[in-house]
Formats: structure tokens, sequence, C-alpha cells
């Protein structure tokens, strides 16, 4: 570890370098596509302000019209046939307006004193009165050059009569068309997640490029209004958009644009794929440095370890073979002739008897498998019949990692932090039936007591029987798992607040004490058999009356002198 760390004082501040090359490069990316939105925008604001002014200008040339102010001053004295030709000559100087002009929806004429009202989109038709008062109105108290009337932009410009408090000879009236407004917005998108905002404060009034991105503009609002500058909408449905804005003092109007991140650094994506290719070949050489000391030194030493521990476990049927004439081909000698030496002082009965208990334990052990297999189908038939696709994808990960715990190797026994660790696994499975009406209390494991070898799947099963026979059925339950070790005595308690009666306990003691004779290999019986196998008879099961309610099952294994201090030395060493 020494040496890879110093390899990796050499190499960290290459790989610091390439970061910093990443992070420039995208930053300077942004920036480049923040200054040609920003300029694209100004000449969209200038294209506009040309087009209003146009339309304005349109606007004065009709209210200096001779013919029309003539018509509106003496209509009372003009006979049916010269009120005609006036209308119809200002239904025509309406529509050449229109037609001069995509933005323009419609173009009104409201003649107060003919009372008449003439659209160049629907034609002549009288006067609206209550219309006239509110363009009037609404045009005496704007502060801009447009009118917001009803959802639409209007332009409007009032012919006075000279008479003070008098109402105006004429209004004209401009409509924008908002669908060319928003095709107009469209041309700004670079891409086809990018989109764009017209926004006049002044009158509370926004138009998106596209109808799809309103909430996206009202969360840009609320940004702005709570005085962020809203340059960037982070977590807006699991994206981070970049916004840039320009301002038209003359139209007192704001465009927007906005895009998605990842567009930003879409161009660096060939970077991005260089930089991991570094950073693999960066790690395979580390991979390799480390593997040739690995094989020249620590190898030999650590196939010896494995050698000594394989004999503290029982196992003498190892052999270190060495071909290379060095110091550890003569240790790997003197090893492999002291594990036959060994093996002739064994008596065969004892050798015997080994290989029996040996046999039982594997027999109870792999009586386990079979039985949470079938409760774990049973829980993905469950969450499959309700049709959970979320908790099914969850449980089929967890149980995943509990098999793999299982399966992972042939050892009879495993650190006791690993195996807390699967129970813990086990009831988090089963949180995702009963998270509403079973409550778990798992106390953390010790430090000291982690290394501790004991057999494999002693704790899981107990939990799974309380919730099998005891938890599964109640409203509310509650189940409690604690360690303490008392002189050389460790105890695993798990407590559970079912319902048990003292007839039902007592039987439980019962066949506990008769595990012997008992040929049912499953639940309870396999832990008290295989924890009597391994550490002898003051080893097993201890059954009583939890002070929850339900029933209390300590798990007690008789530690050895200097068990603990030998396995984290072990662990230390490996």
């Amino acid at each position: 570890m020494r040496m890879i760390a110093l390899y990796l004082v050499v190499v960290l501040p290459i790989i610091l370098l390439s970061l910093y090359l990443y992070s420039w490069s995208y930053n300077n990316a942004s920036d480049e596509l923040s200054r040609a939105a920003e300029s694209q925008l100004a000449f969209y604001l200038d294209e506009m302000e040309r087009e209003i002014t146009w339309l304005e200008l349109e606007m004065f040339d009709i209210m200096e019209d001779v013919d029309l102010r003539r018509s509106s001053v003496t209509w009372s004295l003009l006979d049916a046939v010269a009120r005609k030709n006036s209308l119809n000559y200002a239904m025509q100087r309406l529509t050449s307006i229109k037609n001069s002009s995509a933005l323009i929806a419609d173009v009104c004429l409201h003649l107060r004193t003919a009372g008449k009202t003439i659209s160049a989109k629907n034609g002549i038709d009288d006067l609206d009165g209550a219309m006239f008062h509110g363009l009037y109105t609404q045009a005496l108290k704007r502060e801009g050059r447009f009118l917001l009337h009803g959802d639409s932009l209007h332009l409007v410009a009032l012919k006075l009569s000279g008479m003070k408090d008098e109402l105006p000879l004429f209004i004209v009236q401009i409509q924008l068309d908002e669908a060319q407004l928003r095709h107009s917005l469209s041309r700004l998108n670079l891409y086809e997640t990018s989109g764009a905002f017209l926004i006049a404060e002044s009158m509370d009034y926004a138009l998106t490029s596209r109808e799809e991105d309103e909430p996206l503009l009202t969360e840009y609002l609320n940004q702005r209004s709570a005085g962020t500058g809203a340059m960037l909408i982070h977590d807006w449905h699991g994206r981070t958009y970049q916004m840039n804005h320009a301002y038209s003092e003359d139209l007192q109007m704001s465009v927007v644009t906005f895009l998605p991140e990842e567009e930003v650094k879409r161009p660096l994506s060939k970077f991005k794929l260089w930089a991991w290719v570094y950073a693999t070949a960066t790690l395979l050489a580390v991979v390799l440095f480390s593997y040739i000391s690995y094989k020249k030194v620590h190898k030999p030493l650590l196939l010896l370890v494995k050698g000594f521990r394989k004999m503290e476990g029982g196992v003498l049927d190892i052999r270190i073979d060495h071909n290379q004439r060095d110091e550890f081909g003569y240790l790997y000698d003197r090893f492999n002739q002291m594990i036959k030496r060994l093996q002739n002082l064994i008596e065969q009965d004892f050798k015997h008897q080994m290989m029996m208990q040996r046999a039982e334990l594997k027999q109870l052990q792999s009586q386990i498998n079979p039985h949470f297999l079938y409760n774990s189908f049973f829980i993905l038939h469950s969450m499959a019949k309700v049709g959970d696709l979320e908790r099914i994808e969850e449980f089929t990960l967890m149980i995943g990692e509990y098999f793999r715990f299982i399966t992972r190797n042939g050892e009879d026994f495993v650190r006791l932090g690993e195996e807390v660790h699967h129970s813990r696994m086990y009831t988090e499975i089963q949180k995702l039936r009963f998270s509403r009406r079973i409550k778990v209390d798992f106390d953390e494991l010790p430090g000291e007591l982690e290394q501790i070898k004991v057999p494999k799947l002693i704790i899981q099963p107990i939990i799974e029987n309380a919730y099998e026979h005891s938890l599964e059925n109640v409203e509310q339950g509650r189940l409690s798992v604690s360690f303490e070790v008392v002189g050389k005595l460790l105890r695993i308690i798990i407590e559970n607040s079912g319902e048990i009666s003292d007839a039902e306990l007592e039987e439980l003691r019962h066949r506990l004490k008769r595990s012997s004779e008992s040929y049912e290999m499953t639940g309870m019986i396999n832990i008290h058999r295989r924890l009597q196998l391994a550490y002898g008879e003051e080893s097993g099961l201890v059954l009583d009356r939890s002070e929850l309610g339900g029933l209390k099952v300590q798990i007690q294994i008789k530690l050895a002198d200097g068990e603990e201090d030998h396995d984290a030395q072990d662990a230390h060493r490996g």
C-alpha cells in the first residue's frame, strides 16, 4: 500500500490537471454559447423594434388621412352613398396595413361619430361602445408602446377632436398575432430541447416559443421575482437549464432563451472520453505496478499465512507447492513436513468423528437456502400481484446481494460483522412489505466483535421466524436485535412483540433440548444444533418471553481465550 501511495503522489497532479482542463473547457464552451445567444437576442429585439416602429407609422398615416378625418367630422352631413364610399375606403386602407406585416392579426378602426367598427378581418360592424371606452381608458394610462387587451398585445392610436373632455373621433387598433410571435421566438431555438420567452413585465404578459414550455416559464419568473437573477434553473424535472436574457428599453420587453446544460457539455463528449481513457490507463499502470510487487514479495508470504489459517481452522489436507529454490521454498517445505506430522498424530477415531460432525454441519446449513428461497419468491409474487415495479426492482437487487453472500465461497464460518450485515439486509428486504406495520430496532455491532468467526446463517433465520410466526399478521409490531458480551459469552438477542403462549414457549424449549434426537433440521433447531457442534454444549439458543410481549431468542456463543484479539490480528494481517 505504501508503494501504491507513492505512485499516486506522482500521478495525482497529472490527474488533477486533466480535471482542471475539462472544467476550463466546459466553462469556455458555456461562455461562447452565452455570447452567441445574447447576440442573437439583441438582433431579435432590434428587428422587432423596427417592425413595431413601422406599424406605428402606418397607424399615424391613417390618423392623418384627410378623407378619414373629414368623414369622421362631417359624418352626420353625408348622404348614404358618401358614407358607404368612406367606409369602403377605410376598409381598403386597413386591409393594406394588415397584409404588410405577418405580425398583425387584425387592424380595426373604431369610428365614434359614425357608430361603426371597421375590421380588416371581420369587415364592418356596429361600434362596440364598451370596447371603445375600454381602449380609450387603457390608452390614456399606458406607460409603454403596447396595450394588453384580453390575452393579446395591441398597438392603439387616438385621433382627438381637439375639444376638451370630448372622446376621440376614432381609434386605430392593431392586434398582434400571438401565433406569429411564437413562431418568431421559435427561430431563436438553437437545439430541439432549447426554447425562448417573450416577457413584458409591466403588463404582466409572457409568451413561450412552445406551449409545453409554460411551466418552465413560470419557474423562471418565480426565480426572477425572488431576486436570484435566474441565470440557472436547477433540477427542473431532472435537468439544469442555462438562461440568457436581453432587454429592450424602447419596447419595455425582455426576451429570454434557455438551453439544457447537457447541450453545453455535448461538444466536450470526446474530451471526456479521452479523459476516461487516460484515467483507465493510469489505473492499469497502478495495478501493474502493484501486481509486480505483489507477485515477487507479498504473494509468497500471503500463501504461507493462508496455509496457517487453514490449519488453525482444522484443514490439514493442504500442501504448498513452490518450484523456486529460495527462502520461501525452504519455509514451504518445512510447513508441508509439519502438516504431515500433525496428520500422523491425529487418531483415526477422532478424524472419523470430525468428518461426521462436518458432514452433519454441511447438511444442516444447506437446508437454510431452499427455505429462504421459498420465502423470497413468495415476497416477489406478492409485489408482482400489486404491480409495484419500483419495489420489485429494489427487492431483486437486495435478494441478489443476499444470495451472493450465501454462495460466494464454501466457508462454513464467516466474520460476525458479515453475518450481521447479511441479517440487516434481510430486515431491509422485509421492510418493503411491512414498513408501515413493523418497526425494527437493529443495534450497531460493537467494532471489537466484528472479526469473531461464527457459523454462517445463525441470525437471519431467527429474524425470519419472527416475521413468519409472530409479526406477519399483526397490525403494529416490533422487532429488536441487540448484542452483549458477559464474561466469555457472546449473546445476540432477538426479540419480537408477537403473541406466544406459555405452552408454545415450553414446547419450543423442549424441542431444543431434544435437538440431537430430532430429524427436523429447519429453523431454530438447525441453528441450535450447529452452534453446539461448533462451540460445545454451553452454546446454542436460549428461549424466553420478551419484554415486548413475544418471543426472546438469545444466540449464545462461548468465546475462546484471546479469540477477539486473535481475530483482530488476523484481520490486520489480511
